[in-house]
């Protein structure tokens, strides 16, 4: 049996070529999957620009397509692994979905949800309870294609 490490390093990289076709579609290149059972139910990537919609991040899309394939809308079995740290508007989203893990690559340091978790009274906390939090699986190749995609912007 594979090491959690292992695994999330494995599905860290499904995640990334999910960012890669973001890139390729001229999208913010964030890509996840959704992993229950040892095995991947969603893969998505942002998709704001096609559907002009600003909610069409990478997560919300693996998120709807995770429930619909699994008939239910919770996830407390599941993991998503996404190559960037969840923004509120997601983590919130993954809140209700109640999912088990969320593993994140590169830290989003202006926009992540935990910029705003630390601002929070009274401990609350953005993300269910039960839910553990991994960051950093493949940082420096996560962020590297995000660098890639903004200073390709840049030049245009």
């Amino acid at each position: 049996m594979e090491q959690e490490e292992d695994l999330d390093t494995k599905y860290m990289r499904a995640a990334l070529e999910q960012a890669m076709t973001s890139f390729d579609l001229d999208e913010i290149p964030v890509g996840a999957v959704v992993v229950s059972g040892g095995r991947i139910v969603a893969r998505a990537y942002n998709y704001t620009e096609h559907l002009n919609d600003v909610t069409a991040h990478a997560e919300m899309q693996a998120l709807t397509s995770a429930t619909a394939g699994s008939g239910g809308k919770y996830l407390t079995d599941a993991t998503l692994y996404v190559t960037l740290e969840p923004c509120l508007m997601c983590a919130g989203a993954l809140a209700w979905s109640q999912i088990k893990r969320i593993v994140y690559g590169a830290k989003d340091p202006k926009k992540g949800y935990s910029v705003y978790q630390n601002s929070l009274e009274n401990g609350m906390k953005i993300l269910h309870p039960k839910t553990e939090v991994v960051g950093g699986i493949l940082e420096e190749e996560c962020a590297d294609i995000l660098r890639k995609f903004f200073a390709k912007k840049r030049l245009v």
